[in-house]
């Protein structure tokens, strides 16, 4: 009788505990998880970083052949290769440029390049674009230092119009490449090239917000 007395008390403990145990243990598996989620945020944020890295590195050497902008005769330039995603007009300094997705040599002979891993078109985030300061006066982003605070920039693509306002202009090492940070609260437009002014390996950027009207 003892035994089976032991038992019912052995049940009854384990039938009151039973529901704090899984508790516990559903407590553990959402702590693991978390753990695990966070992990995989943080290793998702490095590789995120580390291709913006590439990508701006490769645009940066790139720049670095600014010359190279203006050999466009050359008999060995191979046809652009890239989506076409718009055209970049700055009235100001009276500037029209189609915008292809991808930096390659050939695409920036002739052409503004989206930088890749930067956000898209009409998102929130930092769209940032880079061209060569070539030598003639107004080809591609020769003029892009005479832009000033204030100044608006058009790009069109698919039919519709984006309007930026210029906000800050800025000179920076090309390691710099939290220029094409973004908080993601509004529309941001990044334009990149060289600055020969202080230092040919230097980058000018203008940096630019989406203003909104009837018309967009």
């Amino acid at each position: 009788m003892k035994k089976w007395a032991y038992m019912l008390i052995i049940a009854g403990i384990l039938v009151m505990i039973y529901p704090q145990a899984n508790e516990w243990y559903d407590d553990w598996q959402q702590e693991r998880l978390l753990n695990q989620a966070e992990q995989a945020a943080a290793i998702s944020h490095q590789n995120t970083t580390k291709k913006l890295k590439n990508s701006y590195s490769e645009v940066n050497a790139l720049l670095n052949e600014g010359s190279s902008a203006d050999n466009i005769n050359s008999k060995t330039e191979a046809l652009v290769n890239g989506e076409i995603l718009g055209v970049i007009r700055i009235p100001v300094i009276n500037v029209e440029l189609p915008i292809i997705e991808g930096a390659t040599r050939e695409n920036m002979r002739s052409a503004a390049v989206h930088i890749s891993e930067t956000d898209q078109l009409g998102q929130k985030g930092n769209f940032a674009v880079a061209a060569h300061r070539a030598h003639k006066t107004g080809r591609l982003f020769n003029r892009l230092g005479e832009v000033k605070v204030g100044d608006s920039i058009q790009i069109e693509s698919s039919g519709q119009q984006y309007n930026y306002q210029v906000d800050r202009i800025r000179i920076v090492e090309p390691t710099e490449v939290s220029v094409l940070d973004s908080d993601h609260q509004s529309e941001e437009l990044t334009l990149v090239t060289c600055d020969p002014l202080i230092n040919p390996t230097h980058r000018l950027i203008v940096h630019a917000i989406r203003v909104y009207n009837h018309t967009n």
